[in-house]
């Protein structure tokens, strides 16, 4: 699931995640991606920190305190490489934490990583 405010940075992500045969689910907001991850429940999130209604650090939290979705691989990736942002998503439950830009062969990696611990392809 790719969750960004920006479609031409959703569409990006999208590009480089489709190229590996997922199934991809989109939301443009922490809102939009609430509903949707109840809903499809995803293996893994690729999920903006700063948007608006409900920025991704929060959406992790309430991701991770429910027990449908706390098995959610979260990605943040964010313009925003302030460590204090860094320990507050990572404390929030997310599975790792990317900086923009960012090499798509790199994403690609971390969301193997993240898939491999869960035990998915």
């Amino acid at each position: 699931m790719i969750v960004d405010d920006d479609n031409e940075f959703r569409r990006l992500v999208g590009m480089t995640v489709k190229s590996q045969d997922y199934e991809l689910f989109f939301a443009q907001d922490g809102v939009e991606a609430l509903k949707t991850a109840r809903r499809e429940l995803p293996d893994v999130m690729v999920c903006d920190v700063m948007m608006p209604s409900l920025d991704g650090i929060e959406l992790t939290r309430l991701l991770k305190a429910d027990e449908r979705t706390r098995n959610i691989h979260i990605i943040l990736l964010t313009a925003s490489s302030d460590s204090e942002d860094i320990e507050r998503g990572m404390l929030a439950g997310a599975s790792d934490y990317f900086v923009k830009p960012f090499s798509p062969l790199d994403l690609l990696d971390r969301i193997y990583a993240v898939l491999a611990e869960k035990g998915g392809k």
